[in-house]
């Protein structure tokens, strides 16, 4: 019997490359519902070819526009606004929730799907770095699996399978491969461009992503992200520059091995797990490693002066409470406003520094906590980010 998905975030990197796996396992997964914010073009395309019974865009006129588009396409039931993605994550029809839009927005629909007692493939990294206590509490209540489908997590959760106790582990140690200016200086950053952010050297990932691989922001999200998904204290929780991308991440146990997962750079293989787990499938279209021509796999400890966001990333995560979700919301902005070309690049760090700094904590928040402050520090660090451009 073929599982159904609700993919969210269905025009994104890891939407299109999730369709890719499922039309190669067609026998395996058919798709429920599709979502995507204001992208019509590409989605329009993926609901003639899937057929999902139901369609969420997000932006309202976008919503009208594919639905005119679609006229007389009797297939697919097209609905606007984010409340609906809640509805098909949770829908009974659904056997995976696929949670792969960008930012806070992956919340509520991902809670929606933990109380309806689904399967989440979670590619969403906000949801954990600002409501981790959250969610992993009600999954456990509804005994909702959550399987990582970021590379890095991805990699720990398949390196523990098996391991009875968690005491074993002695330590995480997420890999990450330090971006397109690991080798820069403080004032070579000073002249990054979104274009040469936007090329990284080893994966293709949308925009805000990429931005945050090129800060490192993105590693110290997955620090918070590890802590929650596999309760694990911080300081058992490292980074390691491994410029080749080969091993996805390591997990060192109380006897000193280790043990880590390795592959060619391929996001599909990640996704194609959380869809088939627990067990696993041939995937088509994925390179081998081939160890004869590897000619070494390096590593080197990351330079926090230089990229000052994995610090930062790391003090809100042991901080707690709050500080996540100011974090989390000041970056968000800060990349936005880089990507439009209304800030530089070190100015990120910056922003995210000073919310940090100007926000009262407050320990275990509720969910309406989070989201008032998740809105407040918007405002706030474009206040901050206007004062700097004058």
């Amino acid at each position: 019997m073929k599982k159904s998905l609700a993919l969210l975030g269905s025009t994104g990197s890891v939407g299109r490359q999730t369709l890719e796996v499922v039309e190669a396992n067609k026998n395996q997964f058919e798709i429920y519902a599709l979502a995507a914010h204001n992208d019509i073009k590409i989605l329009k395309e993926q609901i003639i070819k899937f057929k999902p019974e139901v369609a969420v865009v997000t932006d309202e006129e976008a919503a009208q526009n594919l639905a005119r588009d679609l006229d007389g396409f009797k297939h697919t039931k097209i609905l606007s606004g984010e409340k609906n993605l809640n509805e098909i994550a949770a829908a009974p029809k659904v056997d995976i929730a696929f949670i792969a839009v960008s930012g806070i927005v992956g919340l509520l629909p991902t809670l929606a799907a933990i109380q309806a007692g689904k399967v989440v493939a979670l590619a969403n990294k906000e949801t954990l770095v600002v409501a981790g206590h959250i969610v992993m509490e009600q999954a456990k209540k509804s005994n909702a699996p959550i399987i990582p489908v970021d590379s890095e997590h991805s990699a720990i959760f398949q390196c523990i399978q098996g391991t009875t106790d968690k005491k074993h582990i002695k330590k995480i140690i997420l890999t990450a491969s330090g971006g397109p200016f690991r080798n820069y200086s403080v004032k070579d950053l000073s002249g990054v461009t979104p274009d040469m952010a936007l090329s990284h050297p080893n994966w293709s990932m949308g925009k805000k992503i990429t931005v945050d691989s090129a800060t490192m922001m993105n590693k110290g999200l997955e620090i918070i992200e590890a802590k929650w998904l596999f309760d694990i204290p911080y300081n058992q929780i490292d980074v390691v520059i491994h410029p080749q991308s080969i091993i996805h991440s390591m997990v060192e146990f109380i006897d000193n091995t280790v043990v880590s997962l390795m592959s060619i750079p391929d996001m599909k293989i990640p996704i194609q797990y959380a869809l088939t787990w627990p067990e696993r499938r041939p995937i088509s279209n994925s390179m081998e490693i081939n160890f004869a021509e590897l000619k070494a796999l390096t590593f080197e400890a990351p330079d926090e002066k230089l990229f000052p966001c994995l610090r930062l990333a790391r003090r809100a995560g042991e901080e707690g409470g709050l500080k996540p979700v100011v974090l989390n919301a000041a970056n968000e902005m800060a990349v936005d406003l880089f990507l439009k070309k209304k800030i530089g690049f070190l100015h990120i760090p910056y922003l995210v520094e000073a919310m940090l700094d100007s926000f009262d904590n407050s320990a275990n928040p509720k969910l309406e906590k989070i989201l008032e402050t998740d809105a407040v520090t918007r405002q706030k660090t474009l206040q901050l980010a206007e004062k700097l451009s004058l």
